[in-house]
């Protein structure tokens, strides 16, 4: 397993502790409880999730004050923005991107107060994160993905948003 810090104080990028290919496919070992906390990484982790959309289809960007995030790509491609948005922290405001995908096999785990939205670069996607709370709508900001003060560089000018994430509502 290979962990490695981000120019984000907080977030990191996870090479999953086994990964076997060979002429029938491929075999990743995403999570292994014990191989994280001996890596320092002690989130209860207590809801999984997937999101599964089709090309240039942009979710996000949300996030909340409480959750931690391990964000893997189950399958394609998707392009995923990471935000800071602690107005305690000398990196509110700024934002790295990440390219998932099931080749790579790289997950992104994000601590509370960021934001994250990701872009579905191939025909279809599957995103996964596992969450350390239950989702709860009402307890999460909304940052729009192109928002001037972000300046968020994405690979597209005209994605498919929901009303929420344009937004509009």
């Amino acid at each position: 397993m290979e962990v490695k810090q981000t120019k984000l104080t907080g977030v990191l990028t996870i090479k999953p502790p086994t990964i076997f290919e060979d002429f029938r496919g491929t075999y990743v070992e995403l999570y292994n409880e014990q191989l994280y906390i001996n890596a320092g990484i002690k989130v209860k982790f207590i809801q999984d999730d997937i999101s599964i959309s089709s090309k240039h289809v942009l979710r996000g960007i949300h996030g909340d004050k409480e959750t931690w995030k391990l964000i893997s790509c189950l399958y394609g491609k998707f392009y995923l923005v990471v935000v800071n948005w602690d107005k305690n922290s000398l990196q509110y405001c700024q934002w790295e991107s990440f390219t998932l995908s099931e080749k790579n096999c790289i997950q992104v785990l994000v601590p509370p107060n960021f934001g994250i939205g990701h872009l579905v670069l191939s025909e279809q996607a599957i995103f996964s994160y596992k969450q350390s709370t239950y989702y709860n709508r009402a307890n999460q900001f909304t940052l729009v993905w192109n928002d001037q003060k972000l300046n968020i560089w994405w690979p597209i000018n005209n994605p498919i948003l929901s009303q929420r994430d344009s937004g509009i509502g």
